[in-house]
């Protein structure tokens, strides 16, 4: 049944086969059951050295079904539409709970806290590009970057990606909503130098709405200017200086601390943040917004994986953090209510100071510009932070020359409170609107 959209179902039929598996879940003696049913479809290609290297199709669709028999709970899912392999499906969920131990905080959301207010968040923006046009975009991307100079010298590839997808959310407490969304993007990846002075960089743009997409040449060109500007890259003596993270990586440090504050690190008391609520974590200059409204953002949503209502706030102001980011069962465990991030964060936004990327290396003077980060050396239980790192020395509040094949370290609890000043170079990648980083001081270790 093929709709308008290239969607296999209308969303009410799949409001439909959500009711079905309720009803199955009901009449085979559960007492509580959540299920959400999706579609999705797309395509991604690759271009390496102007051939197409990777060419994939997808279409795909699933039913996950939870129920409870008390507070035991049983999980199943199948890609099977039929009524047989739902009634199949909540019955193996259903076996499955009752060898399952009962758990004081499982269950459904409190109903108080479901969703009743839908909104139009322009998440839908369809893009009418067929493999072929895709394949041309992703030529132009990398011809771009080859085009900047002779010295641009290979290529990882150029990609081009749009998937569309819906779904709908349903329980046995009257919650039944859905949406459909879109996101598309291109990205390159190019080399520039020869021998062992090589040396890579890459660039990726994501949207809802193609329309608002850069041309894929300038994604391409500035690939490739990365990588040049990485050429015949120095090694730098052990220092202790200011590192100032490019956006990118800026939107990694946030990524820590949500993981540091969420429900399950701290359930489990595994988070440098245990019984920080109330008390400054970050410097003044530092305040997060959660905005699960905007319109067209990667992140938007008006209810959680739950159905619990999303919400505006301020997560932490001028330092200062006000929440957590709980679903319903690791709400339960520490005594709270969920704040609607069952599933993560909705469009976390570093409020922008007033400087931009060149006001930020005045201001730093002298120090490391982080544009890469490697390996993955951080703690969240004990807040220790240790990363391989490339960029760019800095001198005089301008750059110098690239550096290589170091390591910057510290321990967040540290790097949060020593964060001089935020740019306003935002830069938006899923989750996360963040612009460049500065924090005061932090150990370089290099020969």
């Amino acid at each position: 049944m093929a709709t308008e959209t290239g969607f296999s179902f209308t969303q009410d039929s799949l409001r439909e086969i959500a009711a079905d598996v309720l009803r199955h879940a009901k009449t085979q003696g559960a007492s509580a059951c959540d299920v959400d049913v999706s579609e999705g479809w797309g395509h991604s290609v690759t271009v390496r050295q102007q051939e197409v290297d990777t060419l994939e199709y997808h279409r795909d669709k699933g039913v996950s079904v939870t129920v409870y028999l008390g507070q035991q709970r049983g999980h199943a899912s199948t890609t099977d539409f039929s009524s047989r392999a739902l009634r199949d499906t909540v019955a193996a969920a259903v076996s499955i709970a009752r060898f399952t131990a009962s758990d004081p905080a499982a269950g459904l959301p409190d109903a108080d806290q479901l969703a009743r207010d839908p909104r139009d968040l322009k998440l839908f923006s369809p893009w009418a590009t067929d493999v072929e046009a895709s394949i041309d975009m992703a030529r132009r991307c990398e011809a771009a970057g080859f085009a900047v100079s002779p010295l641009v010298t290979n290529s990882e590839g150029a990609s081009v990606s749009t998937q569309q997808s819906q779904f709908v959310a349903a329980n046995s407490l009257g919650f039944c909503e859905g949406y459909a969304s879109t996101r598309h993007g291109f990205g390159c990846s190019m080399i520039a130098g020869e021998g062992d002075g090589m040396q890579r960089d890459d660039w990726y743009v994501t949207r809802r709405d193609a329309a608002t997409l850069p041309s894929p040449e300038s994604v391409g060109d500035y690939a490739a200017r990365r990588a040049l500007s990485r050429l015949n890259a120095r090694k730098l003596a052990t220092c202790e200086v200011p590192v100032l993270f490019e956006a990118p990586l800026a939107a990694s440090l946030i990524g820590h601390f949500v993981s540091a504050a969420s429900g399950s690190s701290l359930y489990r008391r595994s988070s440098f943040l245990l019984d920080a609520l109330g008390t400054k974590v970050f410097s003044n200059a530092v305040t997060l917004i959660e905005d699960p409204f905007l319109p067209g953002g990667l992140a938007s949503g008006w209810f959680d994986d739950e159905g619990v209502a999303t919400a505006q706030r301020e997560v932490v102001t001028r330092g200062k953090l006000n929440g957590w980011f709980l679903g319903s069962y690791s709400a339960r465990k520490l005594g709270m209510r969920s704040t609607g991030n069952a599933g993560g964060a909705h469009n976390l936004i570093l409020k922008p100071g007033k400087l931009d990327l060149s006001g930020l290396l005045n201001k730093m003077g002298r120090g490391l510009f982080v544009t890469e980060l490697l390996g993955h050396g951080v703690n969240t239980v004990t807040g220790d932070y240790s990363r391989g790192a490339a960029g760019y020395w800095v001198e005089n509040g301008e750059i110098a020359y690239p550096v290589h094949e170091i390591t910057i370290a510290g321990n967040l609890r540290d790097m949060f409170k020593d964060i001089v000043a935020c740019g306003n170079d935002t830069l938006v990648r899923g989750a996360k609107h963040c612009g460049s980083v500065l924090v005061g001081n932090m150990t370089v270790a290099g020969d």
